[in-house]
């Protein structure tokens, strides 16, 4: 998975900046990203506090474990129908 070098708090702290009206632009410049990022961020986190990423953190990583479970129960299923296939 893909590192970034900011942190969920610092993000926020990024977003509540451009919120009180620093341009974005200067934001950037200042924090050394891109304005893709920046946008990136706001899409994902737009009005979100600290207690909402985390919740939103634990159910990205609840449902990766379910796709896992999913995939090898799938795989099992596959194979237990092809080895009863071939009788």
């Amino acid at each position: 998975m893909k590192m970034t070098r900011f942190t969920d708090p610092q993000i926020l702290a990024i977003l509540r900046q451009a919120e009180t009206g620093v341009p974005v632009p200067e934001l950037c410049r200042e924090h050394g990203m891109s304005n893709s990022s920046f946008y990136n961020w706001r899409a994902k986190y737009g009005g979100m506090d600290a207690s909402m990423v985390s919740q939103m953190k634990s159910i990205e990583d609840e449902n990766r474990r379910l796709k896992r479970m999913f995939a090898d129960l799938s795989m099992q299923n596959d194979l237990l129908k092809e080895a009863l296939g071939k009788k």
